[in-house]
Protein backbone atom coordinates (compact mmCIF):
# COMPACT_ATOMS: atom_id res chain seq x y z
CA UNK A 1 0.00 0.00 0.00
CA UNK A 2 2.71 2.59 0.88
CA UNK A 3 4.33 1.81 -2.27
CA UNK A 4 1.47 2.86 -4.41
CA UNK A 5 1.12 5.66 -2.41
CA UNK A 6 4.53 6.76 -3.18
CA UNK A 7 4.16 6.00 -7.16
CA UNK A 8 0.74 8.05 -6.94
CA UNK A 9 2.64 10.88 -5.42
CA UNK A 10 5.54 10.81 -7.92
CA UNK A 11 2.94 10.55 -10.71
CA UNK A 12 1.36 13.20 -9.58
CA UNK A 13 4.34 15.09 -9.35
CA UNK A 14 5.31 14.70 -13.31
CA UNK A 15 2.23 15.51 -14.05
CA UNK A 16 2.14 18.66 -12.16
CA UNK A 17 5.23 19.66 -12.84
CA UNK A 18 4.88 22.62 -14.94
CA UNK A 19 2.37 24.51 -13.27
CA UNK A 20 4.95 27.03 -10.85
CA UNK A 21 8.46 26.03 -12.07
CA UNK A 22 11.10 28.37 -13.26
CA UNK A 23 10.97 29.74 -16.82
CA UNK A 24 13.85 29.77 -19.14
CA UNK A 25 15.53 33.03 -19.05
CA UNK A 26 14.60 33.61 -14.84
CA UNK A 27 17.60 34.28 -12.55
CA UNK A 28 18.21 30.45 -11.03
CA UNK A 29 17.18 31.32 -7.44
CA UNK A 30 20.75 31.19 -4.87
CA UNK A 31 19.26 30.72 -1.34
CA UNK A 32 22.24 29.13 0.22
CA UNK A 33 21.62 25.19 1.45
CA UNK A 34 23.31 23.08 3.59
CA UNK A 35 26.44 21.32 1.62
CA UNK A 36 25.38 17.56 2.01
CA UNK A 37 28.46 16.32 3.86
CA UNK A 38 27.86 18.81 6.45
CA UNK A 39 31.27 21.37 5.45
CA UNK A 40 29.08 24.09 5.71
CA UNK A 41 26.67 25.93 3.10
CA UNK A 42 26.53 26.72 -0.69
CA UNK A 43 24.87 28.34 -3.22
CA UNK A 44 24.08 27.85 -6.53
CA UNK A 45 25.82 31.28 -7.57
CA UNK A 46 28.88 29.79 -5.87
CA UNK A 47 29.42 28.31 -8.90
CA UNK A 48 28.67 31.70 -11.51
CA UNK A 49 30.74 31.60 -14.75
CA UNK A 50 30.25 27.76 -14.99
CA UNK A 51 27.23 25.70 -16.51
CA UNK A 52 25.62 23.94 -13.70
CA UNK A 53 22.83 21.31 -14.04
CA UNK A 54 21.48 21.74 -11.13
CA UNK A 55 19.93 17.99 -10.38
CA UNK A 56 17.00 17.66 -7.80
CA UNK A 57 16.92 13.89 -6.31
CA UNK A 58 16.16 11.26 -3.27
CA UNK A 59 17.53 8.94 -2.40
CA UNK A 60 14.30 6.76 -2.03
CA UNK A 61 13.25 7.56 -5.90
CA UNK A 62 13.92 4.96 -8.60
CA UNK A 63 14.19 7.07 -11.38
CA UNK A 64 16.88 9.02 -9.35
CA UNK A 65 18.81 5.94 -8.93
CA UNK A 66 18.22 5.24 -12.64
CA UNK A 67 19.40 8.90 -13.67
CA UNK A 68 22.70 8.93 -11.62
CA UNK A 69 24.88 6.96 -13.80
CA UNK A 70 24.04 8.99 -16.72
CA UNK A 71 24.73 12.42 -14.72
CA UNK A 72 28.24 10.67 -13.05
CA UNK A 73 29.13 9.70 -16.29
CA UNK A 74 28.37 13.29 -18.25
CA UNK A 75 29.82 15.22 -14.97
CA UNK A 76 33.46 13.50 -15.63
CA UNK A 77 33.34 13.78 -19.23
CA UNK A 78 32.27 17.60 -18.96
CA UNK A 79 33.87 18.81 -16.18
CA UNK A 80 36.94 20.53 -17.43
CA UNK A 81 34.99 22.29 -19.84
CA UNK A 82 33.38 25.06 -16.97
CA UNK A 83 30.63 22.80 -16.51
CA UNK A 84 29.29 20.67 -13.45
CA UNK A 85 26.42 19.44 -11.97
CA UNK A 86 24.87 20.21 -8.13
CA UNK A 87 23.06 17.68 -6.58
CA UNK A 88 20.03 18.85 -4.40
CA UNK A 89 18.91 16.35 -2.23
CA UNK A 90 15.16 16.51 -1.20
CA UNK A 91 13.52 15.49 1.18
CA UNK A 92 15.98 12.76 2.45
CA UNK A 93 17.75 11.19 5.35
CA UNK A 94 21.44 12.10 4.71
CA UNK A 95 22.50 8.95 5.96
CA UNK A 96 20.51 7.28 3.28
CA UNK A 97 21.57 10.01 0.30
CA UNK A 98 25.61 9.03 1.30
CA UNK A 99 24.87 5.91 0.88
CA UNK A 100 23.30 6.47 -2.38
CA UNK A 101 26.20 8.90 -3.38
CA UNK A 102 28.65 5.90 -2.28
CA UNK A 103 26.56 3.20 -4.11
CA UNK A 104 26.87 5.24 -7.55
CA UNK A 105 29.64 6.65 -7.35
CA UNK A 106 28.65 10.26 -7.58
CA UNK A 107 31.50 12.87 -7.41
CA UNK A 108 30.12 16.45 -7.90
CA UNK A 109 29.01 18.30 -5.47
CA UNK A 110 26.07 17.89 -3.51
CA UNK A 111 23.65 20.49 -1.09
CA UNK A 112 20.74 19.22 1.17
CA UNK A 113 17.35 20.57 0.92
CA UNK A 114 15.83 18.38 4.02
CA UNK A 115 12.50 20.52 4.55
CA UNK A 116 11.99 20.50 0.33
CA UNK A 117 11.53 23.97 1.04
CA UNK A 118 14.05 25.48 -1.60
CA UNK A 119 12.67 22.75 -4.41
CA UNK A 120 9.23 23.59 -3.96
CA UNK A 121 9.28 26.79 -3.55
CA UNK A 122 12.41 28.38 -5.62
CA UNK A 123 12.14 26.22 -8.14
CA UNK A 124 9.08 25.12 -8.77
CA UNK A 125 9.43 21.62 -8.36
CA UNK A 126 6.50 19.40 -7.65
CA UNK A 127 8.66 15.76 -7.26
CA UNK A 128 12.12 14.23 -8.16
CA UNK A 129 14.19 14.09 -10.28
CA UNK A 130 14.13 17.22 -12.02
CA UNK A 131 16.92 19.35 -13.70
CA UNK A 132 17.73 22.68 -14.11
CA UNK A 133 20.27 23.81 -16.57
CA UNK A 134 21.83 27.23 -15.17
CA UNK A 135 23.91 29.13 -17.74
CA UNK A 136 27.79 30.82 -16.60
CA UNK A 137 25.55 34.08 -15.74
CA UNK A 138 23.52 32.49 -13.80
CA UNK A 139 19.91 31.97 -16.00
CA UNK A 140 17.79 28.83 -16.12
CA UNK A 141 18.43 27.91 -20.24
CA UNK A 142 16.82 24.27 -19.58
CA UNK A 143 14.43 22.52 -17.50
CA UNK A 144 13.61 18.73 -17.13
CA UNK A 145 10.59 17.72 -14.66
CA UNK A 146 11.68 14.04 -14.87
CA UNK A 147 14.35 11.27 -15.33
CA UNK A 148 17.61 12.79 -17.79
CA UNK A 149 19.29 9.94 -19.66
CA UNK A 150 22.35 10.01 -21.49
CA UNK A 151 20.96 10.22 -24.77
CA UNK A 152 19.19 13.60 -23.05
CA UNK A 153 22.27 14.49 -21.97
CA UNK A 154 24.15 14.53 -25.02
CA UNK A 155 21.13 15.92 -27.28
CA UNK A 156 20.18 18.80 -25.25
CA UNK A 157 22.74 19.75 -22.30
CA UNK A 158 26.07 19.44 -24.22
CA UNK A 159 25.12 21.50 -27.09
CA UNK A 160 24.39 23.89 -24.54
CA UNK A 161 27.76 24.22 -22.89
CA UNK A 162 29.30 23.82 -25.74
CA UNK A 163 27.86 26.92 -27.33
CA UNK A 164 29.97 29.07 -24.69
CA UNK A 165 28.36 31.66 -22.59
CA UNK A 166 24.92 33.16 -22.20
Amino acid sequence: MGVLAVVGLLGYGLVTKSSGSLAVGDAFPAQPLERLDGSGTASIADWRGKWVLVNVWASWCGPCRAEAPALQAFYRRHRADGFTVVGVDFQDNTADATRFLREFGVTYPQLRDGSGDYAKDELGATGVPESFLVSPAGKLVLHDPGQVTESYLERYVAPAIAGGRR
